[in-house]
């Protein structure tokens, strides 16, 4: 029989007092007391939520295997599973789902007195890692993306201001919504990258956070005032940047940076020129590609032909949220049945 704690050769073995045992076990069970008793009720509530759903993962799992596992088997291909479950089929935020695992696991041993090996929590958080760079997923924490409709779009590019600056957020937030891009792909744009044509624009559209890089095409807009070929080349013109960063922090004296924006300058020049507008609800960068996608669909573009240019997966719950949503008044099943 293997020692659980080893010791010198011919050394006498320690033999712990009953009673200090007895004390020691006393202690780790009002330790357990004490902190549930401080522990904040919604804290609780929330625990018991994330059980709830380690129990609907495992209807879930006995449904698809014909095999139920007992709730208390908290290893890590099922911690792994229960990640990916949470995304693809609850459609759960990504620090949500780092939450769920918490709750878990903390259930399980408070509760159950089940110790979850570290490997399996550290699986499970290596499996969120490349959700929580994902804006899509992302998004989902913070409810939906409002998005911007046509009408707004055009409310915006009136309340443009004059100079510069206005010059390069009116060019960056119609590129955003014409080549249905991530605020990190918008700020990542290169000049080379941009290449007028008699048709439009070509943009290669760079890979950010794993995603693959894609080339787009951005076509003439009737309206001039948002028409993004005609901001870009503005924009381009007036700034004189050739090469490099495609949008650049701007000083108050004028002065162009010789540097990419970050993402969330994106977010906040879009943002700001949404209130500026006084659009009445607050558009993020997301609302941006969220609204390409459906108002091209609505406009009657091919599902191949969004994706293509959003860059989103053929199985992504996101893209085929926003065709629903595009598709909700067309053709409805309450229309014209009386």
């Amino acid at each position: 029989m293997t020692d659980l704690a080893p010791r010198q050769p011919d050394a006498t073995p320690v033999v712990r007092d009953p009673r200090a045992l007895a004390v020691l076990a006393a202690m780790e069970k009002a330790a357990e007391q004490h902190l549930d008793a401080i522990r904040p009720e919604n804290t609780k509530r929330s625990y018991a939520n994330d059980w709830d759903l380690w129990r609907e993962f495992h209807d879930w799992l006995a449904e698809q295997t014909s095999h139920r596992l007992a709730l208390t088997d908290v290893t890590k291909g099922t911690l792994v599973g229960f990640v990916v479950w949470l995304d693809t089929i609850k459609l759960a935020a990504p620090n949500s789902i780092d939450r769920r695992i918490t709750g878990v696991t903390v259930t399980a041993r408070r509760e159950h007195g089940v110790e979850v090996p570290k490997e399996a929590t550290v699986a499970a958080r290596q499996a969120l890692k490349p959700l929580k760079a994902d804006e899509d997923r992302i998004a989902r924490g913070r409810g939906a993306a409002k998005a911007v409709t046509p009408k707004q779009l055009r409310q915006m590019a009136a309340a443009v201001p004059d100079g510069l600056t206005g010059l390069r957020d009116r060019a960056l937030w119609l590129m955003a919504f014409f080549i249905a891009g991530r605020s990190a792909e918008v700020a990542a744009l290169r000049t080379e990258g941009i290449t007028l044509h008699s048709e439009g624009l070509k943009v290669r559209v760079p890979g950010v956070k794993g995603k693959p890089a894609r080339e787009v095409v951005v076509m003439y807009d009737k309206n001039p005032d948002t028409c993004p070929v005609r901001a870009w080349s503005t924009w381009k013109a007036t700034s004189g940047i050739t090469t490099g960063a495609a949008f650049r922090p701007i000083d108050v004296w004028g002065n162009i940076a010789d540097r990419h924006l970050t993402a969330e300058a994106v977010r906040e020049i879009i943002a700001r020129n949404a209130e500026r507008a006084g659009v009445a609800v607050r558009l993020t960068g997301h609302s941006m590609r969220a609204g390409f996608i459906t108002a091209s669909r609505r406009a009657g573009k091919r599902e191949e032909k969004i994706r293509a240019q959003s860059g989103h997966a053929e199985n992504s719950p996101a893209f085929w949220g926003y065709i629903r949503d595009a598709d909700k008044w067309t053709d409805a099943a309450s229309e014209d049945i009386l």
